[in-house]
C-alpha cells in the first residue's frame, strides 16, 4: 500500500526543463531513434520490475501473477527499494545520453531521473507519515482492496482471495512494527485519530463468521463473488468455508492485534497537530510542499495566495446573493444554505438513490458534449457508486478510482452518502465534473491509454497536475453554459472556496502552529461547509501535510497557461488543442506542463 501511494504521488522535477532541447541535428535520425529505444526499454523494464515487486499494484493493473499476496511493508523492503533506486539512477546516468533522445523520451529521461533522485533524497523522511489514520491506511485499504480490486472470475481467483485473507495477520504485524518505529521517533497521530481508526477496524470484525450477526463485510463480498462462478454447489460451499477459516485465522487475529496496539498507543498520544512536531519538521514540510505543488513556492507565499483567493471568491458569491435577491450578510447566506431542506435530498435510502441517479445524469450529459472541449477522449467507461458502508464514516466526500488497464474494471466515481446533508444538491455538478467527467476520468484514463510513452508516465501521477486538472474541470463547464441555476454556480464557487481555504489552513497548521480548533474556526467563518465537513477537512490537513495545497496551485497554473496561450495565439487558439497538450503527455510537474504549452504555442507561430 505504501508503494502504491508513492507511485500515485510521484514528486516533481528539481531542475528546469527548457522548451528547446539540445541540437538534434548533432545526431542522425537513426542514432536518436536507437538511443530513444534503448532509454524507453530501460524505463519499461524498471517499471515492470517495480510491478513485479508489488502484488497489490499488479492487481490494480489487472495482473494476476501474485494474486494471493500482499505487499511487503518491512524496513528491509524499504532499504531494498532505496538500493534499487540508486542502481537505476546510476544506470541512467552511465548508459543513456539525453542529448541523443527524441523530445518525448527526453522528457521521460528528466522525469525518471528526478523521481529517482527525489526518492533517494526523501528516504530520510520515509517515517514522516501516519500509516494508519482516519483518511486511509492499511486497516481500511485491506477490505477496500479485496472488495473493489480483487476480481473473482474463476476458482483460482477465489483461492487467491482466501490466501490474502490468511495473509492479513502478517501484514498487520508488519504495520505494527512500522508504527512502533515512528513512535520511537516521536511520530504519533494526534489523539482524535484513534477512535475513528479503532472503530473502522472493529467494523471489519462484525458479522459472520466473527459473531452470529449477518455476513461480515468481507464474507458477504466473497460469497457474492463466488456465487457468480460456474461451479457446482459443493465447490462453492467449500470455498466459502475456506474463506471463513481465513477470516478467523488471518483477518481476526491481525485486526485484534492492531486494535490492541492502537488502544494502548492512544493513551500516549497528545493533541499536537502540525508537522512541526516531527524530527526536522519545518524542513520536512517545506520539502512536502515542493513535492506536492511541483513549485518552489514557500509556505508563506502559499498562505497568502489562499487569503487572496478567499477574498476574490467571497466577492463573486456576493454577486450571486444579489442575483437570487438574498438579503443579509455572506455568513447569513451560508447559514441559509446549510439549513434549507430544499438544497438536500432526504437522508433515506430512496434519497441516496436519487442522488446517485442525478450524478449519473450529470455525467451522461457531459459525455454528450465532450467534443466541444476535447480531441482525445477516454475509451474506458465510468460508473457512479456509493462509498461502501464499512468505510463511509471515515472516507472522503467523493473520490475517483481509475479503470483497470485491461478493461476489466471501469473508472468509478464514488460519492459518500453517509449523510445527504453533507452532499448538497448545489454542489452536485461541480463534484461530478471534478471526480468524473471531464475531471479525473479524463486525465487518469487518457494517461493510462496513451501510447508512445513509457509505463511509469502512463500510470504515474503528480498531485498538483492531477488535482489541479480536477479543479479546473469544475470551472470549464461554466464556460459551456452549464451551472445555469445560480445556486449550482454558487456550489462551484463554494468548492473552489474550499480549495482556497485549504491553502490557508494547511500552511496555518504546519507552518504557523495553528491548532485543530483554529483551523475549524477559519473554515466555519469563511465557508458554508457543515460542521462535519469542516472538522474532517481540518483533520485531513493534519494527517496529510501539504496534500491539499495541490488543487488550487495546480488549477491556477493551468488557467495561467491557458490565458498565456490565448494571448499569444489570438484567433489560432483552440481550446480542444490546448486540452490535448495538457492531457496527452500524462501527468507532469507544473514546470514541465509550462514547457509543453510553450512548445505548442511555438509550433503554431
Amino acid at each position: 500500500m505504501k508503494i502504491i501511494s508513492k507511485i500515485l504521488t510521484i514528486a516533481a522535477i528539481a531542475m528546469t526543463m527548457g522548451s528547446c532541447g539540445p541540437d538534434d541535428q548533432a545526431y542522425s535520425a537513426e542514432e536518436i531513434a536507437a538511443e530513444s529505444k534503448k532509454a524507453n526499454a530501460f524505463f519499461d523494464k524498471a517499471f515492470d520490475e517495480m510491478v513485479d515487486r508489488s502484488p497489490m499494484y499488479q492487481s490494480y493493473l489487472g495482473i494476476k501473477k501474485d494474486y494471493g499476496k500482499w505487499d511487503e511493508m518491512s524496513e528491509e523492503n524499504a532499504q531494498k527499494e532505496l538500493e534499487i533506486n540508486k542502481e537505476e539512477l546510476q544506470f541512467l546516468l552511465d548508459s543513456i545520453n539525453p542529448d541523443k533522445l527524441d523530445k518525448q523520451t527526453r522528457i521521460s529521461y528528466k522525469l525518471f531521473k528526478a523521481n529517482a533522485e527525489e526518492a533517494i533524497e526523501d528516504f530520510k523522511y520515509r517515517h514522516h507519515n501516519y500509516p494508519v489514520n482516519q483518511m486511509h491506511g492499511t486497516h481500511a485499504e485491506v477490505p477496500a482492496f479485496l472488495i473493489n480490486i480483487h476480481q473473482v472470475t474463476d476458482k483460482s481467483d477465489a483461492e487467491a482471495y482466501i490466501s490474502r485473507l490468511n495473509g492479513v495477520e502478517k501484514l498487520m504485524d508488519q504495520l505494527i512494527v512500522e508504527l512502533k518505529i515512528r513512535e520511537e521517533k516521536g511520530i504519533v497521530p494526534p489523539k482524535f485519530v484513534f477512535p475513528m481508526v479503532i472503530n473502522d477496524s472493529k467494523n471489519i470484525l462484525k458479522g459472520a463468521p466473527f459473531d452470529s450477526g449477518e455476513l461480515s463485510t468481507l464474507l458477504a463480498d466473497f460469497t457474492r463473488k463466488v456465487n457468480t462462478l460456474e461451479l457446482d454447489a459443493t465447490e462453492k460451499k467449500e470455498l466459502v468455508e475456506s474463506a471463513k477459516e481465513g477470516l478467523l485465522n488471518g483477518v481476526k487475529p491481525g485486526y485484534e492485534k492492531l486494535i490492541a496496539f492502537l488502544t494502548e498507543q492512544e493513551k500516549r498520544a497528545n493533541t499536537d497537530d502540525g508537522a512541526w512536531k516531527f524530527p526536522d519538521g519545518p524542513a520536512f514540510f517545506d520539502n512536502a510542499l515542493k513535492r506536492t505543488t511541483t513549485t518552489d513556492l514557500t509556505a508563506e507565499e502559499i498562505h497568502q495566495i489562499g487569503l487572496d483567493e478567499v477574498a476574490r471568491i467571497h466577492g463573486e458569491m456576493k454577486e450571486i446573493m444579489n442575483e437570487v435577491a438574498f438579503e443579509g450578510s455572506l455568513q447569513d447566506f451560508f447559514q441559509y444554505l446549510k439549513n434549507e431542506d430544499q438544497f438536500y435530498y432526504p437522508d433515506t435510502d430512496e434519497g441516496k438513490e436519487l442522488y446517485i441517479d442525478s450524478a449519473k445524469a450529470i455525467i451522461n450529459n457531459m459525455k454528450g458534449r465532450l467534443d466541444e472541449l476535447f480531441l482525445t477522449k477516454p475509451k474506458a467507461d465510468i460508473v457512479v457508486k456509493r462509498v461502501e458502508k464499512f468505510r463511509e464514516q471515515s472516507a472522503g466526500k467523493a473520490f475517483y478510482q481509475s479503470p483497470a488497464p485491461d478493461g476489466s474494471r471501469p473508472g468509478t466515481y464514488y460519492a459518500n452518502l453517509a449523510s445527504t446533508r453533507n452532499m448538497p444538491k448545489y454542489e452536485m455538478e461541480a463534484l461530478a465534473y471534478h471526480e468524473g467527467i471531464p475531471g479525473h476520468h479524463m486525465d487518469r484514463t487518457i494517461s493510462q491509454e496513451l501510447t508512445g510513452i513509457p509505463k511509469f508516465r502512463r500510470f504515474g501521477g503528480y498531485t498538483a497536475y492531477v488535482e489541479g486538472w480536477g479543479l479546473y474541470c469544475e470551472f470549464i463547464p461554466k464556460e459551456m453554459g452549464l451551472y445555469a441555476n445560480p445556486y449550482s454556480n454558487y456550489g462551484r464557487l463554494a468548492m473552489e472556496l474550499w480549495r482556497a481555504c485549504r491553502l490557508v489552513v494547511d500552511t496555518g497548521i504546519h507552518l504557523k502552529k495553528w491548532t485543530r480548533e483554529e483551523g475549524i474556526e477559519y473554515y466555519t467563518k469563511n465557508t458554508s461547509g457543515t460542521e462535519r465537513e469542516i472538522r474532517r477537512m481540518v483533520e485531513r490537513h493534519i494527517v496529510m501535510p501539504s496534500q491539499a495545497t495541490a488543487y488550487k496551485i495546480g488549477m491556477l497554473k493551468i488557467l495561467e497557461l491557458r490565458s498565456m496561450a490565448k494571448e499569444k495565439m489570438g484567433d489560432q487558439f483552440d481550446i480542444r488543442e490546448f486540452h490535448d497538450v495538457v492531457l496527452t503527455s500524462g501527468a507532469v510537474p507544473l514546470d514541465v506542463l509550462e514547457d509543453l504549452v510553450n512548445d505548442y504555442i511555438a509550433s503554431k507561430s
